[in-house]
């Protein structure tokens, strides 16, 4: 199985260079410093589960001398998926797939309305990392997950054959039942957290323990579930409980990487997050005053970093 890595910062770079270390056939596209890095000295990983690198490593910023793999790993930002189509399209053939793992719900349809839904699976991750210096990952929190299914939730044998390829990475690694409420059930934790700790400018654990912004997490948390089982998507009734228990039980320091962006005065995943929970609680009928409090709020801060706006 021969696999690409497009975009190789926090998410990329970790599962990909989990993948090379267990000597799968991986390549990954970079560019700018992280690419140079990348070439002269490998590929370092930092983790809170124990450091690995990659000293001799397939990196590249061309995908046309990369040509057709069986999978494409996809981890850029929300934002920047439609802008990189046409490079992804040099390593497309018959039979590839590509796995989005963005933030969000957006991509898989996005992708499929290109490529066709025979060359899309449904997919997503949990990890807090980042690119700490060119050519190093830094993972400090969650231990990691990965997540990915057909879009009408078949089995298949190439779902089958790349879990196995993680797992033999030692990468926790699901085939949801359905992938699309796994999605959603991301979507709706991750929309809360980034939300809240952009607004309020702190750490998970100082979120999660103060009354008042514990209660702005609970709130976007009941929208997204709302906006989702409006959409048709089956969520338990325990669910809203599963995700701040899971909060409860991350890293006090942890920080989402929308937050880590909007605090830098870098373009975010805004839009596809907290954005995207209002325009489809807009389109189904369900109102959602927390996530729109939270965009709203952010919008001017977003719109700045993206040129668009001065102050």
């Amino acid at each position: 199985m021969r696999i690409a890595v497009f975009g190789a910062g926090g998410v990329g770079g970790y599962f990909g260079g989990r993948l090379a270390f267990s000597g799968e056939d991986v390549v990954f596209i970079a560019r700018g410093e992280h690419l140079q890095a990348m070439r002269k000295d490998g590929l370092c990983v930092r983790s809170v589960n124990g450091d690995f690198s990659l000293n001799d490593i397939n990196v590249t910023d061309n995908p046309k001398r990369v040509g057709e793999v069986d999978v494409i790993l996809l981890g850029v930002k929300t934002w920047q998926v439609m802008d990189v189509i046409d490079a992804l399209r040099p390593m497309v053939g018959e039979d590839t797939v590509i796995v989005p793992l963005q933030n969000g719900v957006d991509t898989p349809s996005h992708l499929a309305a290109v490529f066709g839904k025979e060359h899309v699976l449904g997919g997503l991750c949990r990890i807090v990392s980042q690119v700490e210096s060119p050519g190093c990952i830094r993972h400090s929190a969650i231990d990691p997950m990965i997540a990915f299914g057909e879009l009408d939730n078949v089995k298949s044998a190439r779902v089958e054959k790349l879990a196995e390829a993680f797992a033999r990475a030692g990468v926790k690694v699901e085939i949801p039942a359905d992938i699309h409420v796994a999605m959603w059930q991301k979507f709706i934790f991750i929309a809360a957290i980034s939300g809240v700790g952009s607004v309020t400018r702190a750490p998970i654990g100082v979120v999660r323990s103060l009354p008042e912004s514990r209660e702005l997490l609970q709130r976007a948390i009941s929208e997204g579930i709302a906006v989702a089982r409006k959409r048709g998507l089956s969520l338990s009734e325990e669910y809203a409980q599963e995700v701040l228990e899971f909060i409860d039980s991350t890293q006090a320091s942890a920080t989402s990487s929308m937050q880590r962006d909007i605090l830098a005065g870098r373009p975010s995943e805004l839009a596809s997050q907290n954005g995207a929970m209002v325009r489809l609680g807009m389109e189904s009928g369900v109102k959602t005053p927390t996530h729109a409090f939270i965009y709203y709020s952010l919008l001017p801060l977003e719109l700045r970093a993206r040129g668009e706006l001065e102050f």
